[in-house]
């Protein structure tokens, strides 16, 4: 009988990604996912409840990476609002390229928006808490209730953005995704520009990139 051995959350994330990819479904039950890879069911449940928490776990585990290498950098806590954003899109879609094929499987055409957006509702939750520890600059609003919806529309837009950046990768076909390294330098010096105000160059410049690219929500 094959010895059990001691399991963590990077390692479920692991070998439950690897097991999908091979079998094109999540396992049957966790009971046969533990046998097959020889730990006790119960420490499975220290981590995840379900499945479907694990699958949630996978795209927050991204985002906790991007974040690590992010920190490794001495350079970064140094760069403004404005290379700090465009340094975690590259980051981040860089490991998510890195697991397209499983990306892809969880996140098909097609599949209902309500559902992607559950599967990445713990990402949500912390790329907007990543949004909120920045500093854009804002004008300082007196009344509180201001102040938080000016936040709140902040980080809504945000998010909004990421998902349109990662809608945009996952048609992307061009060498090394490089379009889409474009798709994030572009939006993400629109969006900047718009909340100081400044000339509308960038903003146009962008908007000549998605009617070339003709993608379904520059029309």
């Amino acid at each position: 009988m094959a010895q059990k051995k001691k399991i963590t959350s990077k390692h479920l994330i692991s070998i439950f990604m690897e097991y999908v990819l091979e079998h094109g479904e999540s396992p049957k039950s966790v009971y046969a996912f533990a046998k097959h890879h020889s730990f006790d069911e119960s420490e499975f449940y220290q981590f995840f409840g379900s499945f479907a928490a694990l699958e949630k776990g996978i795209f927050q585990a991204f985002f906790e990476s991007t974040i690590e290498t992010l920190e490794k950098s001495k350079d970064y806590a140094t760069y403004d609002t404005r290379n700090k954003l465009l340094s975690f899109h590259y980051t981040f879609f860089e490991l998510l390229t890195a697991n397209r094929s499983y990306v892809s499987h969880a996140l098909p055409k097609g599949k209902s928006p309500m559902k992607s957006m559950d599967l990445l509702s713990h990402l949500r939750k912390s790329y907007m808490e990543y949004i909120e520890s920045l500093d854009f600059g804002l004008p300082s609003l007196k009344q509180e209730s201001l102040h938080r919806l000016q936040m709140r529309s902040l980080k809504e837009s945000a998010w909004g953005q990421l998902m349109l950046t990662l809608k945009f990768w996952m048609d992307d076909t061009s060498p090394a995704f490089e379009k889409t390294d474009i798709f994030i330098e572009k939006s993400i010096n629109a969006s900047l520009d718009i909340l100081d105000i400044t000339p509308l160059r960038s903003v146009w410049d962008f908007g000549k990139f998605l009617f070339k690219e003709k993608t379904p929500f520059a029309s």
